[in-house]
């Protein structure tokens, strides 16, 4: 049987520890997540939790694996659209795991439309530019959905306030398309809080691409900035990464350059209740956004 460790699969990266590094590495294909494994699931005309675990012995549904190793079913989980370094097994698996909760999470690349990818226009705790969503009609781009529990969900939330906000996105507005076939009913989504950062042409600066070269632009676009944390990428993590005042002020020259395009169309779409409401009683997306045949 195939090794599917994270490290055999080259997937153990950690970008909060390896910031250079960010957004890591994506899982390529449907997936199963748990504890340090990334198990392959066999895409069917069916819902997710009837897909098939493939590196298990006996065949067994994906629903029936969560069971066996005590975890929520997929009818109880909540599709999270991810955008960064969560798309990443080795980050989500670190996340959890360090809070003392299973990372046991289902991961499957899917079809949005409307959604592209920028940066966001803050610096983030580990030192880079984080990736965050904005709202382009005209774009289609395969992100990854993973499907948290109630308790991941507050994890992983934890993880993003008040940098981020979480918006739950109905899927008549932006279309989510899975390997199947089947269109999700919604899913929620974290974006930024700080806006977007724009390019040289004001559009916004594409995001997930090579941290080290998104850093260098920005130093060699920013006297202030190279003064602060440059002259190098890796000064710019070191530095920022280790000192709050640097990265606050950082992001204090991101709007003072006026490279910071606001966000506001997720607005419409904002969980408001996501920091208040009580996680055991949150019922699943799915409950409230039937999936579209």
């Amino acid at each position: 049987m195939k090794d599917r460790s994270l490290e055999a699969l080259g997937l153990d990266g950690v970008p909060a520890k390896q910031p250079l590094t960010y957004p890591g590495r994506p899982t390529t294909e449907p997936s199963l997540l748990t504890g340090d494994e990334l198990l392959q699931l066999d895409v069917r005309p069916l819902r997710l939790g009837d897909w098939y675990v493939e590196e298990k012995a006996q065949q067994q549904s994906l629903d029936e694996a969560l069971s066996d190793l005590g975890q929520v079913v997929t009818g109880r989980r909540h599709p999270v659209i991810s955008v960064g370094s969560n798309a990443s097994p080795g980050q989500v698996s670190h996340k959890l795991n360090r809070l003392g909760i299973p990372a046991t999470v289902p991961m499957v690349p899917v079809r949005v439309g409307g959604i592209g990818v920028g940066c966001s226009g803050h610096i983030s705790p580990a030192g880079y530019v984080a990736g965050t969503p904005y709202v382009d009609r005209d774009a289609e781009a395969v992100l990854v959905v993973a499907w948290l529990d109630s308790n991941q969900l507050k994890a992983v939330d934890d993880t993003e306030f008040p940098d981020y906000r979480r918006a739950i996105l109905p899927g008549e507005a932006f279309p989510m398309t899975m390997p199947s076939g089947e269109r999700l009913g919604g899913a929620y989504i974290y974006f930024s809080a700080h806006g977007v950062l724009a390019g040289p042409d004001s559009s916004p600066r594409p995001g997930g691409g090579d941290q080290a070269e998104l850093l260098a632009a920005l130093l060699d676009s920013s006297a202030r900035l190279r003064e602060l944390l440059g002259p190098d990428p890796a000064t710019w993590v070191r530095r920022a990464g280790a000192d709050g005042s640097l990265r606050e002020e950082g992001t204090r020259i991101f709007g003072d350059e006026g490279w910071v395009l606001p966000q506001t169309d997720f607005l419409p779409y904002l969980d408001e209740s996501a920091e208040l409401r009580l996680y055991d009683d949150l019922p699943p997306i799915g409950d409230s956004l039937p999936p579209r045949p």
